[in-house]
């Protein structure tokens, strides 16, 4: 055992070196809760996450996977852009659980429609990003959010969609044509060992969408599981959001230190994914 005495951390030099960005890291941001209203007369749960000392320069309105399976607006992937866009990249989060759907932000008024009147919600989100000002909307659905994407998201006030592990269970190759009428940029993010689709079946079922651009991601799982997998779809959001801004995103940060979360949602998020296989229900 070294004898060596200990020396003290320097101050100065500890505030100046760069602090590694890890999967709990949770970059300064201004954050809000808010409540989305629905045309049904409902009252969604939600947060929103801006840059902390500036105006956002795009928008992500996040459509989360399955709520009867474990999904919710705390969906790893969709925290942990919340945690570090707005700081990185510039960029508004707006996250929300769908109706019916809980989570430490509360829950939401309503019943889980399968992705019907769930209509109401996605039109909800849009308004209020439209209604706040928050600019150059995109759409970002995983799972059942997709189905939400496809079937719901043709609206003149959003930009387009960015697609994590769609499962094209509930949305039909109708909502595909109507995306390709709508001429908005759809952008599809295939895991390489997805359960449900993978990215030459995708490839084919997009087709039908003449602005669909589907990237195949390799070694990649439904969930995105892993600091690589997420640091893979946000750098594939914000290239696609904002085209000039240079990638990949930082992997440390320099400014004021952020705060650490307690907890990751992947595992949970994994364990409610593994008991949803069992019974035949696509996520």
């Amino acid at each position: 055992m070294s004898t060596a005495p200990e020396t003290a951390p320097d101050p100065a030099r500890a505030s100046t070196e760069p602090t590694p960005i890890r999967s709990l890291s949770v970059l300064p941001a201004r954050r809000e809760d808010v409540e989305l209203h629905t045309a049904d007369g409902l009252t969604l749960v939600g947060e929103l996450a801006l840059p902390a000392d500036r105006d956002p320069v795009a928008t992500l309105v996040t459509l989360h996977p399955l709520p009867t399976h474990g999904g919710y607006m705390d969906s790893h992937v969709y925290r942990k852009a919340a945690w570090r866009l707005p700081a990185l990249a510039d960029l508004a989060v707006l996250r929300f659980n769908t109706r019916g759907t809980s989570s430490p932000r509360g829950t939401s008024e309503g019943a889980f429609d399968g992705g019907e009147a769930e209509r109401f919600d996605v039109a909800a989100a849009i308004e209020f990003a439209e209604f706040h000002d928050l600019p150059n909307r995109w759409l970002v659905g995983w799972s059942f959010g997709t189905e939400l994407a496809l079937k719901h998201g043709t609206d003149p006030a959003v930009e387009g969609a960015i697609l994590l592990s769609p499962p094209l269970h509930r949305a039909t190759d109708a909502d595909l044509d109507r995306w390709d009428a709508f001429g908005k940029p759809l952008v599809v993010l295939v895991p390489e060992l997805d359960d449900y689709l993978r990215p030459d079946e995708a490839r084919r079922r997009f087709a039908r969408v003449r602005n669909a651009e589907v990237i195949g991601v390799e070694g990649a799982k439904h969930l995105w599981v892993g600091e690589s997998s997420v640091r893979r779809v946000l750098d594939e959001i914000v290239g696609h959001v904002r085209p000039e801004f240079p990638l990949p995103l930082p992997t440390t940060w320099d400014g004021e230190a952020g705060a650490t979360a307690d907890r990751d949602t992947a595992d949970s998020d994994q364990a409610s994914y593994d008991a949803s296989r069992s019974d035949g229900v696509v996520d």
